[in-house]
């Protein structure tokens, strides 16, 4: 979980309407990052040569999932909001953009940002960088909150199925906003002309990005809010706890019921990123496709049950060494070759999380017997099926359901050339590759890089052979 603390910050008073789009530029100031010596080529690729053995310790970088909204929650507070442990990510850096293309002053020193939003003059942030990343519409909600109005355009993201914003415009409406879509972006704007009003809405689906949104317009609004059927993701409490410790009043993170009491002023806080448990689990996973022994940490073991379960029943060994830190084993006295198959339904949490869905998928064509996969949080996460194929893979998928096939049963993995398409297929590929005979290239690494901070040199401590080759300098 995310710990945050009282930033000892005076507040300003809160902003009047903005002004029209004339957007300050801060000084935003990149990590220093390891140099060393990669081989050049056209594209950026990942070179691995399997298969590979793990041993050794490593450590989980803090969650995109829960920096994203968090970040956009500075909106939500006048004077200085100091994150620690973000991420170095495509995504968390072009966030960083959104914020500063409305004036807020971001500051970036290595893993932490310092945010101070009392600049703001803009209420529309700048479309490109909104279209790149799903995370930038969560803004929508605090520019409405906070300053009455807002024009954001439609997101963009992985392309892994229908991700609408109906419910973020229907739970706004719910608050007392007047919302237009038009020219692909969506416009929205306070009907009183002051501010959000508290209110009532359910959504029709536990949507994490719309529960995270309705919530930061919540607490802002004057009243009393209650959202119902809510998403319960660790990632939700994390940014209720940022939210409270900034002084808003937000129960029930963690449940299918959130109470919001609005107040008219927030202020900056400080705030600590939770580990991501998405990469912790892709690390686990590692450890179990290579029948390799590894350590993690940190890690909030509670989050990894259910994954923690599916391995266990597999025939994994997985030991909890303290309280953040666990041991994964696919080291067996029979060589490590018998896995089990098991069968995965993805739904959310706690269900089996959907990020970790095509990672597990690669482990379980190594296991024997035959496996059922049900997707069903989003209706084309099938994507890296027809990659892992070229590795020798035998998957068969008829709508958002896969059978896979495992060893004992046609599936033998051997390199081949692959295409990474979004963040977590792209990872399955990684992980295939791990265990493949022979040498695996990835293309489309920009799409991994996304949601693995250092991957290859973390692969690399562990004692894989992989490579990164840059694209030749234009």
């Amino acid at each position: 979980m995310a710990s945050c603390s009282s930033f000892n910050l005076s507040p300003s008073p809160k902003p009047t309407k903005p002004l029209p789009h004339s957007l300050l530029k801060p000084l935003i100031h990149e990590p220093e990052t390891e140099s060393r010596t990669q081989i050049q080529t056209p594209y950026p690729k990942l070179i691995i040569t399997g298969p590979s053995k793990l041993s050794g310790h490593v450590p989980i970088s803090g969650s995109k999932n829960s920096a994203l909204p968090i970040l956009a929650a500075t909106l939500c507070c006048s004077g200085t909001s100091k994150i620690h442990n973000v991420p170095n990510l495509f995504d968390t850096r072009t966030m960083a953009s959104v914020l500063a293309s409305l004036g807020a002053k971001v500051e970036v020193f290595n893993n932490e940002m310092l945010v101070n939003t009392d600049g703001v003059d803009s209420v529309e942030p700048n479309s490109d960088d909104i279209r790149k990343i799903r995370g930038g519409f969560f803004v929508i909600g605090p520019l409405v909150a906070r300053f009455g109005e807002a024009v954001v355009a439609l997101p963009g993201g992985c392309n892994i199925g229908t991700r609408p914003v109906d419910l973020y415009i229907r739970g706004l409406q719910a608050l007392g906003a007047v919302v237009d879509l038009r020219d692909g972006k969506v416009q929205a704007y306070a009907a009183n002309g002051r501010g959000l009003v508290g209110g009532s809405f359910q959504l029709d689906y536990a949507s994490v990005g719309a529960t995270e949104t309705l919530m930061m317009a919540a607490c802002m609004a004057d009243g009393m809010t209650v959202l119902s059927n809510v998403a319960r993701e660790p990632e939700v409490v994390d940014l209720a706890r940022f939210l409270n410790n900034s002084g808003a009043c937000v129960e029930g993170a963690g449940s299918k019921q959130l109470v919001i009491k609005g107040k008219p002023l927030l202020h900056g806080s400080e705030c600590v990123i939770a580990a991501d448990r998405i990469e912790a689990g892709t690390f686990m996973l590692a450890a179990a496709i290579t029948r390799s022994c590894i350590s993690i940490s940190p890690v909030i073991p509670c989050q990894m049950s259910c994954l923690i379960h599916k391995l266990s029943a597999a025939g994994c060994k997985i030991r909890q060494y303290s309280h953040d830190t666990l041991e994964v084993s696919a080291v067996s006295r029979c060589g490590g070759e018998n896995l089990q198959s098991f069968e995965v339904k993805t739904g959310p949490y706690p269900g089996f999380p959907t990020d970790l869905q095509p990672q597990i998928m690669a482990l379980l064509t190594t296991c024997n017997g035959l496996s059922p996969v049900e997707e069903s949080v989003f209706d084309k996460r099938m994507g890296h099926v027809s990659e892992l194929l070229k590795l020798g893979a035998k998957i068969q998928v008829c709508a958002s359901t896969a059978l896979v096939f495992g060893k004992d049963n046609g599936s033998v993995l051997s390199g081949s050339s692959l295409v990474a398409s979004d963040i977590r297929g792209g990872m399955s590929l990684v992980l295939a590759g791990l265990a493949a005979e022979g040498t695996t290239d990835i293309s489309g690494v920009a799409h991994i890089d996304r949601g693995y901070e250092n991957l290859d040199m973390k692969l690399h401590s562990l004692g894989a052979d992989v490579k990164r080759l840059m694209p030749l300098a234009s």
